[in-house]
C-alpha cells in the first residue's frame, strides 16, 4: 500500500495553481447548468464549458481549439468504433429473439425466491457486449415483463437487472469508460478484466439482488402496463425471424468478444516476452484487442442472430444501419467529453491536481477514485468522468506496478458510478420507463448507484492492501 502514496510535492502550490482550479469549478458549474437549467444538449454544454476554460486559464486562442479537437480525437479513435460495434450487436440480440431466449430459458429455471438472482445474472449477460444505455431500454421491458409473470414488486426484480447493467458499464472492458481507464493508465487490459471481475462479482451481489430487498420496500410499486411504450405482453423479436437463437449460440455470440480479450491475457501471462513474441502470441493479441474482438464478434452475430435465424441480407444489413442512429448523439458526446478532459489537461489543470495530491501525501487509487466521483456529480456521465479523471491522474500512475495500474483504472470506474441524479441521461430512462417519481428514482436508482460505487471502491482498496 506504500507504493501508492505519493512522495511531497517538488513545487509548492501557488496562486495560478488556484485559479486554474476555480475556472475548472466554474467551467464544470456552467455545464452542468446549460444542461439543467437551460436544457441545452450536453455534446453543445461541453463544447462551451471546454471553451470557457480554455479562454479563462489563459490558454493560446490556436490551443483552445486544437487542445479540445486532439481530446476528442483521442476518444473516439477506439471508443466511439467500440459503441458503435456493440449497438449493432445489441440490435441483432434483440431483433433475433436471442434475448427473449436468454430470458426465459433462465427463468424457467428458477424460483420466484431466486428470481432476483437470475435478473442479475441476465442483466450481466446481456450487458457484456453493450452500451449502457442500449442494455438499459432492451432491459426494462423485460423486466416489467418479469415482474408482471411473477407478481414481484418492480424493485425486487428491477435493482438486480440495473445492477448487473451498471456495474459492467463502469469496470468491465470492453465498455468504452473501462476501455479509456485502461489506455490513459497503461493498465493491462487482461489483468484489468480479471480484477474488474473480482470486484464486480460481489458489487452485484451487495447491489443488487441484496440491495433490492430495501428498495422494494422503500419503493413498493407494482410493475406498470406498459414499458416506455412498449407492449411487454408481446415479444421483441422481428417478425421476420423465423426461428429463435438457441441458449447456447445466443451465450456463446454474447460472450464471445469477452473470451477472446481473456484468451489475449492468458496467452501473455504465459509468454510474457514481448520483445520476442512467438507467433502464438502474435495472433492472440491481435484477436484480442477490443476492436478487433468486437469487430469478429459482430460479424459472428451477422451468422448466428442474422442469417440462421431467416434474415436476408437485405434485412441485416437495415439492422445495422438502423442500430447505429440512436447512438449518434451519445459518441458526440462521448467525444466531447474526452475534448473537455484534455482542455482541462492542455490548462494546467492536471498538474495542479498533481501537484495537491503529492504534497497531501494522498493515496493515488482515493484521488482517481474522487477526481472521478466529481465528475461523474458535475456532468452525470460515468464515461466523461472516467475519462476525465484518468486523463488527471496518468501522469501519477507512471511509476505504479500493473496490478495497481489496473486497480486505479477500477478505482476510477467505481468514482464514475457515484450517485446519478438529474443531470444524467439513465436517472431519466430509469424514472419515466419504470413510471417513477423523482423522488422514488432517487430512493432506488441514484441509491443504488452510490452503493455500486462505494462498494466496489472499497473492494478495489481490500485488493491493494494483497496485490503486491
Amino acid at each position: 500500500m506504500n507504493s501508492l502514496l505519493l512522495p511531497a510535492a517538488a513545487k509548492p502550490w501557488d496562486g495560478h495553481d488556484t485559479q486554474l482550479v476555480v475556472v475548472a469549478a466554474v467551467g464544470i458549474a456552467l455545464i452542468v447548468l446549460l444542461i439543467v437549467k437551460f436544457k441545452l444538449h450536453p455534446f453543445l454544454s461541453l463544447i462551451l464549458g471546454s471553451a470557457f476554460v480554455g479562454l479563462a486559464s489563459g490558454v493560446d486562442l490556436s490551443k483552445v481549439i486544437s487542445n479540445f479537437e486532439v481530446g476528442v480525437g483521442a476518444t473516439l479513435q477506439e471508443v466511439g468504433l467500440l459503441i458503435a460495434l456493440g449497438a449493432m450487436l445489441g440490435k441483432l440480440l434483440a431483433d433475433s429473439g436471442g434475448a427473449n431466449r436468454v430470458v426465459d430459458t433462465l427463468l424457467s429455471k428458477v424460483s420466484n425466491k431466486v428470481l432476483p438472482w437470475a435478473m442479475a445474472l441476465v442483466a450481466v449477460i446481456i450487458g457484456l457486449p453493450m452500451f449502457f444505455e442500449i442494455g438499459l431500454v432492451l432491459l426494462l421491458p423485460v423486466v416489467v415483463l418479469v415482474a408482471q409473470r411473477s407478481h414481484m414488486k418492480l424493485m425486487r426484480v428491477a435493482i438486480p437487472a440495473l445492477a448487473g447493467l451498471s456495474v459492467l458499464h463502469g469496470l468491465i472492458p470492453p465498455h468504452p469508460g473501462p476501455l479509456v481507464a485502461i489506455s490513459a493508465l497503461n493498465a493491462p487490459l487482461g489483468l484489468t478484466l480479471a480484477l474488474g471481475l473480482l470486484v464486480a462479482i460481489p458489487t452485484v451481489i451487495i447491489s443488487g439482488p441484496l440491495f433490492g430487498i430495501w428498495a422494494a420496500r422503500w419503493v413498493p410499486v407494482s410493475a406498470p402496463k406498459l414499458a416506455g411504450g412498449v407492449d411487454t405482453e408481446q415479444a421483441t423479436a422481428d417478425p421476420d425471424a423465423k426461428r429463435q437463437p438457441s441458449f447456447l449460440i445466443t451465450l456463446l455470440t454474447i460472450i464471445f468478444p469477452v473470451v477472446l480479450m481473456l484468451l489475449k491475457a492468458a496467452v501473455d501471462i504465459l509468454q510474457p516476452d514481448a520483445k520476442h513474441p512467438t507467433g502464438v502470441r502474435v495472433f492472440f493479441d491481435f484477436i484480442g484487442e477490443p476492436l478487433v474482438a468486437m469487430i469478429l464478434a459482430v460479424l459472428l452475430a451477422l451468422v448466428t442472430f442474422g442469417y440462421a435465424v431467416g434474415f436476408t441480407g437485405t434485412k441485416i444489413s437495415s439492422k445495422i444501419g438502423a442500430s447505429v442512429g440512436p447512438i449518434a448523439a451519445v459518441i458526440l458526446i462521448v467525444g466531447a467529453g474526452g475534448g473537455f478532459k484534455q482542455t482541462l489537461i492542455g490548462a494546467g489543470v492536471g498538474d495542479s491536481v498533481a501537484k495537491w495530491a503529492t504534497g497531501a501525501n494522498i493515496s493515488v487509487l482515493v484521488l482517481g477514485f474522487l477526481i472521478a466521483v466529481a465528475m461523474r456529480l458535475a456532468t452525470g456521465s460515468a464515461t466523461v468522468a472516467t475519462v476525465t479523471a484518468a486523463g488527471i491522474v496518468a501522469p501519477l500512475a507512471s511509476s505504479l506496478s500493473p496490478s495497481h495500474a489496473a486497480l486505479l483504472a477500477l478505482a476510477v470506474g467505481c468514482g464514475s458510478l457515484f450517485l446519478s441524479h438529474v443531470n444524467d441521461a439513465g436517472f431519466w430512462l430509469v424514472k419515466e420507463l419504470f413510471g417513477l417519481t423523482v423522488g422514488q428514482t432517487f430512493k432506488t436508482w441514484s441509491v443504488m448507484e452510490t452503493l455500486i460505487s462505494v462498494v466496489g471502491f472499497a473492494l478495489v482498496m481490500i485488493l491493494s492492501v494483497i496485490i503486491a
